[in-house]
């Protein structure tokens, strides 16, 4: 038995899992807060705090022991530094908006959505690295004169843990995150960063995914890392067929695909994942922030409001809830806002709108995932994962709403486990004992099954009543998708 161990440097702290290497089953644990970004900007951050971080997470004697380490680290970061390895300026993390304008005039130099899904598969918004670039540029002239190599959080955390002077390296998943790198060419698209940036740059080589990224002095072998999503989709045990929607504020919707989905509307972003695969990824801007508006209006929580629209029945009495109360993503309606459609007199009760959000949330999500289906994407299992799964009216009405078996996973550190994953597949490879085509078999922890059963013509029934308010107001929405 070898130990291996997971390490997630996440937008809110460090996590370690240590995991015995053949059966990946959980030995140790390590966890650690990162401290909030200083000053104006708090998307920002000194990435030295990660170092301490991880130093914290690993006290005790975490990673005694351990042979192999891999890291996931938060996507969409960027590190910009000097010829001498020395950031210019602080990290720009995921969440900094400040991008926005520059990633609207960077889509439009490109010929608008078609232009920059053809040439990476992903349009810039104000989190890529690209946009940041641009921004660097345009708000800090004198600190973007002085970038000569540019990396994302893992790829600094992976050079940093290896020990000067390592070579800088990345994966083909966390790569593909960055707006200069297509998923479909295996390439970088090195005029991206130079039209971003003004000038070109050094940037990480990009690894196979078996493939280590070189060892420590102390012998301990560093695997290629990769991005959170990615690292989360190896450590749930994801292959073709399956797919996730994950309930938060908004809700992301991707699969795992043998292949880079081309899609010349921007609404399908093609990412690559950890194992060679790719991982078409929709978005959509309101999940359970819907649910948590129509909890406020009604008085109640998300258990309440569960418990409310359990004792509704399937289509809510014919109420409808378009659920665009942001605007929306998919589809493409930035400047709109909520539909509630259906009011009559017997529908006008807490329990029926309380169906209603539940219905309506996932029925745009369905949208979403049809979004992939109708690009040739297999769906046989659905992984629901945050908190908002746990809800017994999110359980009751999603099989019958997606069509397919729903899987929820009980909760866990899947993105750390991931990487540990990845460690065991790069130290197998090098040792002679596992494939460098397929990651090691490790056993998954029982998860919760929903089968859509006879229920599957009462949820077409609640998607057409749906559909049939979709359409009426927004009439083609869905059209180009």
């Amino acid at each position: 038995m070898g130990k291996v161990a997971g390490i997630d440097s996440s937008t809110t702290g460090t996590t370690i899992v240590v995991c015995d290497s053949d059966s990946g089953a959980v030995l140790k644990q390590g966890h650690a807060p990162h401290p909030l970004g200083e000053g104006e900007h708090p998307s920002e951050l000194d990435p030295q705090a990660w170092l301490l971080s991880l130093g914290e997470a690993a006290k005790g004697g975490v990673l005694e022991g351990v042979q192999a380490i891999g890291i996931s680290g938060q996507q969409h970061g960027l590190l910009a530094l000097d010829a001498g390895g020395v950031t210019v300026r602080p990290a720009l993390l995921r969440g900094d908006k400040r991008a926005q304008v520059q990633a609207a005039d960077l889509l439009e130099e490109l010929g608008g959505p078609a232009g920059w899904a053809e040439a990476v598969g992903t349009l810039p918004q104000a989190a890529h690295p690209v946009s940041k670039l641009r921004w660097l540029a345009q708000h800090e002239p004198a600190a973007a004169k002085r970038v000569a190599h540019v990396l994302l959080p893992h790829d600094w955390l992976v050079w940093q843990l290896l020990g000067q002077p390592a070579r800088r390296t990345t994966d083909r998943g966390d790569a593909s995150c960055t707006g200069y790198w297509s998923a479909a060419t295996g390439e970088y698209r090195t005029d991206l960063v130079e039209r971003a940036l003004g000038h070109a740059v050094r940037l990480p080589d990009v690894l196979a995914p078996a493939e280590p990224a070189g060892q420590t002095p102390e012998g301990l072998l560093i695997s290629a890392g990769t991005g959170e999503t990615m690292a989360a989709a190896l450590g749930l045990g994801l292959g073709p067929g399956d797919a996730v929607i994950s309930l938060g504020a908004g809700g992301t919707v991707f699969a795992v695909h043998h292949e880079a989905v081309k899609d010349p509307t921007g609404t399908v972003t093609a990412y690559a994942d950890a194992t060679g695969r790719h991982l078409p990824q929709v978005q959509v801007r309101n999940a359970v922030r819907t649910l948590r508006g129509t909890a406020e209006l009604l008085g109640t929580d998300l258990a309440g409001l569960s418990e409310l629209a359990l004792r509704s029945t399937p289509g809510a009495y014919g109420l409808v809830l378009l659920p665009y109360l942001e605007g929306e993503r998919t589809p493409d309606l930035p400047h709109t806002a909520g539909t509630l459609a259906g009011l009559r007199r017997e529908s006008m009760k807490p329990e029926h709108l309380a169906r209603a959000a539940f219905e309506g949330m996932l029925c745009a999500l369905t949208d979403a995932l049809d979004v992939l289906r109708n690009k040739g994407v297999p769906v046989h299992r659905v992984f629901l994962l945050g908190a908002a799964a746990e809800l017994p009216a999110v359980q009751a009405i999603a099989p019958a709403l997606f069509g397919t078996l729903v899987v929820v996973p009980p909760a866990a550190e899947y993105a750390a486990l991931g990487a540990a994953r990845q460690a065991a597949w790069s130290l197998g490879a090098v040792l002679g004992t596992q494939s460098q085509s397929e990651p090691p078999r490790w056993s998954q922890p029982a998860a919760g099954l929903l089968d859509p059963g006879d229920e599957a013509a009462v949820g077409s029934a609640v998607r057409q009543q749906y559909r049939a308010v979709r359409e009426h107001t927004h009439p083609g929405a869905f059209s180009a998708l």
